[in-house]
């Protein structure tokens, strides 16, 4: 469906990250989830002052840190194909462990992972 308020392809609600080396993430979220970035914007310093990559059926802005404009902590929630072949990649890569995944008392097997960035994602994969 075709709308006049927002690009056509992107959701109602994208989660905006402001961090410290956004190229690194982008990076990261390429490496480990196989996002696409879409659009970067950088100052003339090279720092990015809007990037924008999407992962499956989700758009994820991004930005570096600036004046006024500090690096927040961040916790996003994917779902993936396998939880813990993406787990690994993300530890290889260089993030650091929250949760080794587990099945808990709902129908998802999720762990959790912080980036070099400081953003921390959930991965998830429901169970059948």
């Amino acid at each position: 469906m075709t709308s006049t308020y927002k690009p056509d392809g992107y959701p109602s609600v994208s989660p905006y990250l402001v961090v410290d080396g956004a190229d690194r993430t982008i990076q990261f979220l390429t490496d480990v989830f196989g996002a696409t970035e879409l659009r970067r914007f950088t100052d003339p310093q090279g720092q990015i002052i809007h990037a924008e990559v999407r992962l499956d059926d989700s758009v994820i802005m991004l930005g570096d840190k600036a004046d006024g404009w500090p690096a927040r902590p961040a916790h996003v929630h994917i779902y993936v194909p396998d939880v813990d072949v993406t787990y690994q990649s993300a530890l290889d890569w260089g993030a650091t462990s929250v949760q080794v995944p587990a099945q808990k008392d709902d129908d998802d097997k999720r762990g959790g992972v912080t980036d070099p960035g400081g953003t921390t994602w959930w991965i998830a994969t429901k169970i059948e």
